[in-house]
């Protein structure tokens, strides 16, 4: 088992910055990447960023292109969003995830979520 657990987000001012953090614990594998998603009422989740097990690859969302940073610090289990030029549409409830594979299993793991509100 794996336990995800997100920082605070908060209400931002729209073009503010902030960062958010998920530490993960448990049975964490050496190859196992995270991401960042995020979900507003009536809508899918959808793909914030997300980051390979050793940093090599990351991958973002079109509408945070240019604007959000993901990294990760494998020795404290901890994957981060930098998040700059907040806008309200912004404004969502973002999700850590860890996938990674256990035996002959693909196993994703979710964060309880954390609110970010981007006010114009």
């Amino acid at each position: 088992q794996v336990q995800l657990v997100e920082s605070e987000g908060g209400l931002v001012q729209a073009g503010g910055s902030l960062r958010l953090s998920c530490a993960a614990s448990g049975s964490i594998s050496r190859i196992s990447a995270m991401g960042w998603y995020r979900q507003t009422p009536g809508k899918e989740r959808e793909l914030v960023a997300q980051i390979t097990s050793g940093g090599e690859i990351t991958t973002y969302g079109d509408s945070v292109k240019g604007r959000f940073t993901i990294s990760r610090d494998n020795a404290k289990n901890t994957v981060y969003l930098q998040m700059t030029g907040l806008k309200p549409e912004d404004t969502a409830v973002y999700y850590c995830k860890l996938h990674q594979v256990e035996g002959f299993k693909v196993m994703d793991y979710w964060g309880k979520g954390t609110l970010i509100t981007v006010s114009s």
